[in-house]
Formats: structure tokens, sequence, C-alpha cells
């Protein structure tokens, strides 16, 4: 009796230390993948000008103005920094509080996201990519148990939109040649990117002021931890502009799912740092 709740209470300190140690193959991989994204892009080496933005839909030529980027340099790539986001899983799955901190590259639309948190006490982990038109999203429970692991086209599809619905975040991104605006009125406008043989496109509504208030698009599926997806309606709202450096940039976002019975808010995260190289 008394060797069996020794070896209980050894392993229960054996898996507390392992869970409370740093580093993971997760966070591994999230690292070098950043670190290769980051040693091959091109250095931006312009500043933002009145030229760059004169063919851009008003709205969005009024956003470039009123944030403050005409003047300043044009950015390589991003890095964001979201604490204690308040997460969901899926549709009626478990809610979490998540730092999530993610990389867009400009000269390609690379994307990729790091999810670090805890599920019951365990250890989750979340790795959120897409990388040279391959979307991936994958979890991690106690550092060495995958949850779900989803690729395919749909989500080919569904992280290029997701770069899209970014693409203001990183201004730089919204003047390549990948990505098409149309004018629609004077608080929106459509955008499409197109890359490996894949569009998706979306519209951003805009204020008075110039600040772009939410991106929704048709053009992304809601997929669950059990492998399965469905095509919904999905915004991007972004609020409380700050001014960082001289910028002014949102530090609140939210992704909804436009479900037939109700919106589902999936991620709240509030006081967002954004730095650009």
């Amino acid at each position: 009796m008394f060797s069996v709740i020794g070896i209980l209470l050894s392993l229960i300190l054996i898996a507390a230390v392992f869970f409370a140690a740093p580093g993971s193959k997760t966070k591994s991989e999230f690292d070098e993948s950043t670190r290769i994204l980051t040693a091959k892009t091109d250095r931006e080496m312009g500043i933002f000008g009145e030229e760059d933005i004169a063919g851009l839909p008003i709205p969005v030529q009024k956003y470039f103005r009123y944030c403050g980027y005409i003047g300043t340099p044009k950015m390589s790539y991003s890095k964001v920094v979201y604490k204690d986001v308040d997460f969901a899983l899926g549709k009626d799955k478990p809610r979490l509080k998540i730092d999530y901190t993610q990389y867009n590259f400009v000269n390609k639309p690379n994307r990729i996201a790091y999810i670090d948190s805890s599920l019951y006490g365990i250890p989750f982990e979340g790795l959120d990519s897409y990388i040279d038109g391959a979307g991936s999203m994958k979890g991690v429970l106690a550092k060495l148990h995958t949850l779900f692991y989803q690729t395919g086209q749909a989500m080919d599809k569904s992280s290029l939109v997701t770069f899209l619905s970014e693409s203001l975040i990183v201004p730089n991104t919204a003047l390549q040649d990948y990505i098409v605006w149309e004018a629609i009125d004077d608080l929106h406008a459509k955008a499409t990117i197109s890359y490996y043989g894949i569009s998706a496109s979306g519209i951003f509504i805009f204020n008075e002021k110039g600040e772009m208030l939410s991106f929704s698009t048709d053009d992304r599926e809601a997929a669950s931890t059990d492998g399965t997806s469905e095509k919904v309606k999905w915004t991007i709202v972004c609020n409380d502009y700050k001014e960082i450096n001289g910028m002014k940039k949102p530090t609140a976002f939210q992704a909804i799912w436009n479900y037939d019975d109700g919106d589902r808010v999936y991620f709240d995260g509030q006081g967002t740092i954004t730095e650009y190289v």
C-alpha cells in the first residue's frame, strides 16, 4: 500500500516538475519557424508617402493618415502580443485564458502564432500558422499529447483570409500586389488577397475619423477540435485606438463567429502590443 502511494506521489511530482519546466516541442517549433521566416525576410527601407496610398479606396487612405503612417518607415514584419485573452476552443467548448504571440510578414503573406495556456491545470499550447501557402492549426496538451491538428485546402483559405483581416494592422501589407482593393463608399472597402492559387475576400468598415472598426468575410470555416468544420460568416472587431510612438493603433480585438443562432466571441483581447521591424 505505502509503496503504491509512494510511486503515485513520485509520478505526480515528476509530472508537476515536467509541466512547470520552461520550453516544449511546440514552443521550439514556433521559435524555429519564426527564426527562419525573419532571417529570409528582406528588410523594407522605404517610407510611407501619399503616392503609396493614392490608388486605395478613400476610407483606406483616411485610415493611413489618421493613424499617422504617412512619413514613417515601412515595416517588413510585425510582432503582436496579447495577454490574458478570453478564448474559446470552439462552439460550446470550454473557455480559457491564453497568452498569444504572433508574427505577420509582408513580402509574402506568412503568419505564425503561438498560444500558451492551461486546460484544467494542465499546460495547453497552440500553433496557428500560414507558411508558403499551407495553413495549419494544432493544439497540444501536457506538452506531448496532440489534441487536434488541422490542415488542408479549407484551412489554407481560412488562414489566408485571416492574414487579410490583419493587413491594415501591418499597413505595408495593404500595399502589396497580392492584395487588390475595391472602393464601396466612404466607410466601406473590399479587399481580395490571392496567393498560391487561392483567393479570399472581405469587407473593411471604418468610422468617420478614419479608424478601421471591423472586417467581415464568408471565406473562412469554423474548425472544431474534433476535426469538423463549417462555413460561417467571420468578423474581426477592433477598437480602443491609442497613440504609440506617434502612430495610432487599435489595442483591443475580438474574433467572432456569426452563427445563424447568434454571434460567438471566441477571442477577446485587450491591451495588445504591436511592434514593427
